[in-house]
């Protein structure tokens, strides 16, 4: 019975300031699920967070749940559905992982804990991050803020595509993955958003598709759930930025890119159509258009020639096949 009694729970509710303080100031790794009010906690993943107390014991190792609602600190989180887990060590953050991807997040737990005894033996520095997502619109603010601009305006010297990660890959937990390849890949993320689009908003976007047999169905799946939008720019390489994030999306059917460009997005992230993981505009005038959809607010600079905003013939490759390979 005694060591009923003494038995803790899985993950501490950190309801205050005062508790979030409390955790800073924990000995070793603490994993923080940061979940919004109306759906809860992140419960797919408890049954690893159990099993790896039982191998890795709790002297170091320590879970948390906090709703983003409740704490000031967390009021960038509030409003996201993507499951978040925030990795504190030494009060710092040192590792995020979002979306309920088991493997990622038994391997970072693994990895951090490993790095944090590594930091506690030899009193090496931990390595400190931001959350890059959060960082990104927080320079973004900033930049608008410092230029004297509305808040909602984003704008751009660089030519910019759109990139949507597509519900599919959203609901598997593969956003921050997916981010983090396209960064490695040299894009930059002008603004990143999580939202779920309305049939409106898609019923507009692929209206040029009208009257094909699976405009329902992609108009159907794309509001299914929610989805990643990102507008990129790139600093590096030959490659205009719209031609270089089709490439890096590879061939539209997963299966084809499997086949031809293995290491591609669509190859590693999507099934079967029209479930291939991601989108990209066609071309300059095709991004213009989908930017102008999505973000209204977005601006370019005078010095990227302004394309009219008109329909587009059949071009841009999400769910239909094309004769032509390169859609």
């Amino acid at each position: 019975m005694g060591s009923k009694k003494k038995e803790i729970a899985l993950q501490v509710n950190i309801s205050t300031q005062e508790l979030w303080e409390e955790m800073l100031s924990s000995k070793g790794l603490t994993v923080v699920d940061v979940y919004q009010g109306w759906c809860g906690p992140c419960k797919p993943v408890v049954s690893l967070f159990q099993k790896m107390r039982m191998e890795v014991g709790l002297d170091l190792l320590h879970f948390a749940l906090a709703e983003a609602d409740c704490l000031d600190v967390l009021e960038k989180y509030r409003g996201r559905c993507e499951p978040t887990f925030l990795f504190y060590a030494g009060g710092k953050l040192v590792a995020v992982v979002r979306g309920a991807n088991a493997p990622l997040l038994q391997k970072t737990i693994l990895d951090q804990l490993e790095a944090e005894r590594k930091v506690l033996a030899e009193g090496g520095e931990r390595k400190v991050i931001k959350d890059e997502v959060l960082s990104e619109e927080d320079e973004r603010f900033s930049r608008e803020k410092d230029d004297g601009e509305d808040e909602d305006v984003v704008s751009s010297e660089k030519a910019c595509t759109l990139a949507i990660i597509k519900p599919d890959a959203v609901v598997h937990g593969k956003t921050s993955e997916i981010i983090m390849k396209i960064q490695e890949a040299g894009f930059d993320i002008l603004t990143s958003e999580e939202r779920t689009m309305t049939e409106a908003e898609m019923r507009l976007f692929y209206q040029h598709r009208a009257g094909k047999e699976a405009f329902e169905k992609l108009v159907h799946h794309m509001c299914s759930g929610p989805s990643h939008l990102l507008i990129l720019t790139r600093t590096e390489g030959t490659e205009d930025v719209v031609t270089a994030w089709r490439n890096f999306m590879g061939p539209c059917d997963p299966d084809v890119a499997r086949r031809e460009q293995p290491d591609s997005l669509r190859a590693q992230y999507g099934t079967e159509m029209p479930f291939n993981a991601v989108h990209g505009s066609r071309d300059g005038e095709d991004a213009r258009r989908e930017l102008a959809l999505l973000f209204p607010g977005f601006k370019f600079s005078d010095q990227v020639p302004e394309a009219p905003l008109v329909l587009l013939p059949e071009t841009s490759c999400d769910y239909f096949h094309h004769t032509d390979a390169s859609n």
